[in-house]
């Protein structure tokens, strides 16, 4: 029984160890089917998802939904915690419980002394130090001591993580947020274009993807080494990492479907750097290995009629995509890309895709915004008019002179 109690606590130190390391320090995509962070995930995030599914308010669903990534950290740092005190306490049931107990006695049953052992490793992996209960062998001294360092790392480690990890979210959000002006909440493709339809919207654009596949490569480094971080959404309504990077892809499509030139040379770079993202965090959760995204592939993000849509504004902004049947049929062939691998990771995220073209708002701030613009100019014009025909009238009158 001490043999078994041994291996058992070797495996629960070493595996909480290894996935602290993969989790924490190691750089890159964490492997293994047996993980503890993976196995936790899992478990709990699809109870979770299922539950909230069920609640009717959108509001109150989605607050929910935002709740489970930090809360799964904390969780995620009270199992390794939990499953540190059972592994040394195993350690200690092995060596036969060689501890002065005041209240356990040397002839108490051993699950009683069992308990004395997890009290003795719990008091000593926080450094709480109450010498209540002692050891009384050298090698239960080493061991304490080494639980004792075990327990300042784990600490350490921790402080160390939290930074790391709300840091790679603040600069996440920072760009999603400024998207919100550009293309709209939540962001699309077609009022992504559509706000650049002025003069120098075509540089303006060209930059904007350079950001974005800049952003994609963060994203990727990011959420790749810390997988919980996926979990986590957007401070604001009708945002998410997963609309905002599908929103990318979209005007990517479009423009490569429809644009010639360095715009459209800048949107290669940025939908495969973007699509390189999306495909890798899709393996993080298995929707590749699963092939779930292949399920996806019969569903349509876009209709008839939103085809149709799409295309009247994009006949305002000057990209005719309806005249050429080559574009539209490019535009589909690029869709399928990364179309069904996008709604596969957000069917599992429980996060909503962008409309290729949303529906008219009632009190939407840009379209005020470019009518009072308008208005603005207007006026100036008409001034600028009338000033250079008092100026050509004046002209006339001293040369009359």
């Amino acid at each position: 029984m001490h043999a078994v109690a041994l291996i058992a606590g070797l495996l629960c130190c070493l595996s909480v160890a290894l996935d602290a390391f993969q989790t924490i320090i190691l750089p890159r995509r964490p492997t293994g089917r047996f993980q503890i962070t993976h196995i936790f995930l899992n478990t709990t995030w699809a109870p979770w998802a299922a539950v909230t599914e069920r609640m009717k308010n959108a509001k109150r669903r989605e607050q929910v939904y935002s709740v489970y990534g930090p809360l799964s950290l904390l969780l995620l740092l009270l199992v390794w915690a939990l499953l540190l005190v059972l592994g040394f306490g195993l350690f200690f049931f092995a060596m036969g419980s060689p501890f002065a107990d005041s209240i356990v006695g040397t002839g108490a049953p051993a699950w009683t002394r069992f308990g004395s052992d997890l009290y003795v490793s719990g008091t000593t992996l926080g450094t709480l130090g109450l010498g209540d209960v002692l050891p009384r062998t050298p090698l239960s001294r080493a061991v304490v001591i080494s639980e004792a360092v075990v327990g300042l790392g784990f600490v350490a480690l921790v402080i160390g993580y939290l930074p790391v990890l709300y840091q790679a979210f603040s600069r996440r959000e920072v760009s999603i947020v400024l998207l919100d002006a550009r293309a709209g909440s939540p962001p699309t493709a077609a009022e992504l274009l559509r706000r650049h339809d002025f003069a120098g919207g075509e540089q303006a654009l060209e930059l904007l993807l350079a950001e974005w596949e800049r952003w994609s490569a963060e994203i990727l480094e990011s959420h790749i080494s810390y997988p919980i971080l996926c979990y986590y959404r957007s401070q604001h309504d009708n945002q998410s990492w997963l609309s905002a990077l599908v929103a990318i892809l979209d005007t990517c499509a479009l423009l490569i479907s429809v644009l010639e030139g360095t715009p459209s040379r800048q949107a290669q770079l940025t939908f495969v750097m973007a699509r390189h993202a999306l495909i890798d965090l899709g393996q993080v959760f298995g929707i590749q290995q699963k092939g779930l995204w292949q399920q996806e592939t019969l569903k349509e993000r876009m209709s008839a009629t939103g085809f149709n849509q799409l295309c009247g504004i994009l006949g305002g902004v000057h990209l005719r995509v309806c005249g050429d049947p080559a574009s539209a049929r490019r535009l589909h062939t690029i869709r399928a890309l990364y179309e069904p691998h996008a709604l596969a990771l957000a069917a599992y995220l429980r996060m909503p895709l962008p409309v290729w073209v949303a529906e008219p708002r009632k009190k939407d701030q840009w379209s005020l915004l470019t009518k009072l613009r308008s208005e603005a100019d207007t006026v100036l014009n008409e001034g600028n008019e009338k000033g250079r025909a008092a100026s050509a009238i004046l002209h006339a009158d001293e040369h009359g002179h």
